[in-house]
């Protein structure tokens, strides 16, 4: 089973987060928190999405009574066995949006049983119903088992591309240099605890 993560579903996908990260051969490296999480999908300027998997209803205790993750009072709501988390890109080349999954991770007990398969086709489905020309992701040039999945579904690796990334006192360096640029508003505020880096 498919759906939409509600905010009920936030402690167990940020536990899949952390086993994610386990599997990723960095596991001090998540520092996202419930609230972290809380905001980032349910705040009132959602910057990610979130499908999560649960078992088959005959396999899991309770059932959803809606696609958000709402549980009656009486009902235990099913484990979620896998997520997928999605943001809109968009492409300069097709004028049009995409989608980038940044990550999709199913517990080990519950691989080859169809989560990853079926998160997948509900993200295709999203792009095709919301009119994204685009699904793409990153994947570890090791993780040989998840480089066969998505061959076998047709996913072509893009050869000529290098991902980069500026984090860390390098991005607060760079930023440093910036000129005002009237029009933009920042979408998170800075914690004015944080130490501040001067050029």
């Amino acid at each position: 089973m498919i759906r939409v993560a509600g905010p009920g579903d936030v402690n167990d996908v940020l536990a899949l987060v952390r086993q994610l990260a386990e599997y990723e051969r960095e596991p001090d490296a998540v520092a996202m928190t419930a609230a972290d999480l809380q905001a980032a999908l349910f705040g009132p300027t959602p910057s990610a999405h979130c499908l999560v998997a649960t078992p088959p209803p005959d396999t899991a205790a309770g059932q959803a009574t809606t696609a958000a993750g709402s549980w009656s009072a009486d009902e235990v709501p099913p484990p979620v066995v896998g997520f997928a988390i999605w943001h809109p890109t968009f492409s300069t080349w097709t004028g049009q949006t995409g989608m980038y999954l940044v990550d999709l991770f199913v517990r080990a007990e519950h691989r080859r049983a169809g989560h990853g398969r079926a998160l997948l086709a509900a993200l295709a489905a999203i792009c095709v119903e919301s009119g994204h020309r685009r699904l793409e992701w990153a994947v570890l040039d090791w993780n040989t088992p998840a480089l066969g999945f998505y061959r076998s579904l047709a996913a072509r690796p893009l050869d000529d591309w290098t991902i980069l990334r500026l984090d860390g006192d390098a991005l607060t360096d760079l930023a440093a240099h910036a000129s005002p640029c009237p029009g933009t508003t920042p979408t998170r505020r800075p914690d004015p605890a944080a130490p501040t880096r001067r050029p």
